[in-house]
């Protein structure tokens, strides 16, 4: 966004993914283990943040 530019009021800061209860996982070794796509989302989620933040300087997500 060029400097001194006004983000538009629809964009929401991402949400983070839930994760996991310890209980969720069955301790099998399933590939992949649902604690692997929550590291996954969870990546996904600090690349969108970070986007955000770059659009909305001086801003925090709530």
């Amino acid at each position: 966004m060029a400097e001194g530019a006004v983000a538009p009021s629809n964009d929401p800061p991402p949400t983070p993914p839930q994760r996991p209860d310890d209980e969720d996982c069955c301790g099998q070794g399933c590939v992949p283990c649902i604690f692997d796509l929550y590291d996954e989302a969870m990546g996904r989620y600090r690349d969108e943040l970070a986007a955000w933040k770059e659009r909305h300087p001086g801003e925090s997500p709530p």
